[in-house]
């Protein structure tokens, strides 16, 4: 079974996905980042690889990102660095990234790089679904790759329930329209959206992102859906970090166990 789909049957509930750019705050961070959010208790963990122009994310992100191509990260640096990556780190991992990028690799090199690092899923928010379809599902599911498309409040009903359709492991719920960034609480607007797409009793598992950044916002998303995704926030504690390790691990307690949180600089 995929780790990702294993995640939802086991848990089902409160899952924290974290969100971190390859290769930031340093080139070789990657790797210790990932071990150290399972470590202290992330569910899974979304990879982003750089590129130049992120159009769903906001500055926090678009900023690691810039850092991240400065330091030199390139796909191809980062499949060298996934190969330990199971060595160490038994959670699920997705690939967040744009299509660019990835068509310039080589999508079946792509692809196989992926299944030898023991990526779980991709996340590719300007892969439109009929490319998805006609293109690419064959080759993702022949490489075990979970393709996790995105909804948000603008999304119609029957696009919702095509992609509930086209999916296999969960539903990534943009909280509001815009992009990426920390939020101290949800609107009401973003509330009665949660409730609407809950009233939809779609069949795959969905989780929220966009604006998580305490444990309120967290335990919002996780009365609203399985769990939550969180990047900009994880993103600035760790973006001058002089001690990856506490930082980490006061994030995530700040996160699950609403304690105050202390960033080292």
């Amino acid at each position: 079974m995929n780790r990702i789909n294993k995640l939802f049957k086991d848990k089902g509930k409160d899952i924290l996905s974290v969100y971190f750019t390859a290769g930031f705050p340093k080139l070789e961070d990657t790797i210790p980042i990932a071990e150290e959010l399972q470590e202290v208790g992330a569910d899974m963990l979304e990879i982003g690889i750089p590129f130049s122009d992120p159009i769903a994310d906001g500055p926090t992100i678009q900023a690691s990102n810039n850092q991240a191509l400065k330091n030199g990260m390139t796909l191809t640096k980062l499949f060298e660095q996934l190969q330990v990556l199971r060595t160490t780190v038994n959670i699920p991992v997705i690939l967040m990234g744009y299509i660019n990028p990835i068509l310039q690799y080589g999508i079946e090199d792509f692809c196989k790089a992926c299944d030898q690092a023991g990526v779980d899923g991709l996340i590719l928010p300007d892969l439109p679904m009929i490319e998805y379809q006609t293109k690419y599902k064959a080759l993702f599911e022949q490489h075990g790759l979970r393709n996790v498309f995105l909804i948000s409040p603008q999304t119609s009903e029957n696009r919702i329930r095509e992609i509930d359709q086209q999916s296999d492991a969960f539903i990534y719920m943009v909280s509001t329209a815009g992009t990426t960034g920390a939020k101290d609480k949800f609107s009401d607007e973003a509330v009665a959206y949660f409730a609407r797409i809950n009233s939809l009793k779609l069949k795959n598992p969905r989780l929220i992102g966009f604006g998580i950044s305490n444990n309120i916002t967290f335990e919002q998303a996780c009365k609203s859906a399985s769990g939550a995704i969180i990047g900009s926030a994880f993103i600035k504690a760790v973006s001058d970090s002089i001690d990856l390790k506490t930082d980490i691990n006061d994030f995530v307690k700040s996160i699950k166990n609403n304690v105050q949180l202390t960033v080292n600089r």
